[in-house]
């Protein structure tokens, strides 16, 4: 398969067949990211992307079950593009149960819910969405594009169109300045997206990012591993989804922690509490990674 650049997926795509449709990521102003820097977005040409599909049908179609649609935020293609790449990934693995990718609120809200509707009944499932916050003045400080109501307008549209919610947050995005406003925002932003999937991860800060130069300038200051859990456990205690699969399984975190919210938030918030007490060693830093 060809693609461009690293590539990346959410944890759970681990086996899944990647297809990059686009190159980078449309917005890619978010301060704390690096992924997509060293790339210019561009929409790869849709022959391409066929080709790559049925070569990869050729060679492993009765083996994928799931595809991930890459890159930063592909749900930004138009409809025709995404009707193509769908329809070819139904031809290409006759045992394909899930098509996902990443997801924005702004490139969400600007489709037409027909649009969305209409990319359900081709087999787009799941979006993988990064409010990263729930705290407005930390959404601006992050660069992240959308606000607190157009994340909740976003969560709706896509749960209208029958699609499935991941909602990703950042423990640590808010600073030490924000660090309670940004786990109370993020649990109350949970509670009003209602995703069935919630993950967080721990800021990682990478040199020559915004957030790198806004550290050395003493502008923002990372919460310490203790502000990190209290974030966390907060973040568990406070919110209300329906029924969410909760994990922190990424890399970056410290304490890795699985379980469904509201069901297990007692269990939860014990092993946090637990952690913070100093009872559960924690991963090391060493084991740490993005």
């Amino acid at each position: 398969m060809r693609y461009e650049g690293q590539i990346y997926r959410p944890p759970s795509e681990a086996d899944a067949y990647i297809v990059q449709a686009t190159v980078g990521c449309s917005w890619n102003h978010c301060t704390y990211c690096d992924m997509y820097r060293s790339k210019v977005f561009r929409v790869r040409s849709l022959r391409e992307t066929l080709t790559d599909i049925e070569e990869a049908g050729r060679s492993f179609g009765r083996n994928v079950s799931k595809v991930f649609v890459a890159d930063g935020d592909a749900l930004v293609l138009d409809l025709d593009h995404w009707e193509a790449i769908l329809a070819a990934c139904r031809d290409a693995f006759p045992r394909l149960k899930r098509v996902s990718a990443y997801a924005t609120a702004m490139n969400v809200n600007a489709k037409r819910p027909e649009e969305l509707r209409r990319l359900r009944e081709l087999g787009l499932s799941l979006l993988y969405m990064g409010p990263e916050t729930g705290d407005d003045p930390t959404f601006r400080r992050i660069a992240k594009g959308s606000n607190f109501e157009e994340h909740v307008e976003a969560a709706r549209r896509a749960h209208e169109a029958g699609m499935k919610i991941s909602a990703i947050f950042l423990l640590g995005a808010g600073g030490t300045e924000r660090s309670k406003e940004h786990a109370a925002g993020s649990a109350k932003l949970i509670t009003e997206m209602d995703p069935e999937f919630v993950s967080a991860l721990t800021l990682t800060i990478i040199p020559g990012t915004p957030i790198d130069k806004m550290q050395a300038q003493g502008k923002f200051t990372l919460p310490s591993v203790t502000g990190l859990l209290e974030e966390l456990r907060t973040i568990v205690a406070e919110s209300s989804p329906a029924n969410a699969v909760f994990r922190t399984n990424h890399a970056s975190n410290y304490l890795p922690l699985a379980g469904r919210l509201p069901e297990d938030r007692e269990r939860i918030v014990a092993v946090l509490d637990e952690a913070l007490a100093g009872g559960i060693p924690l991963r090391p830093e060493s084991s740490r990674g993005l």
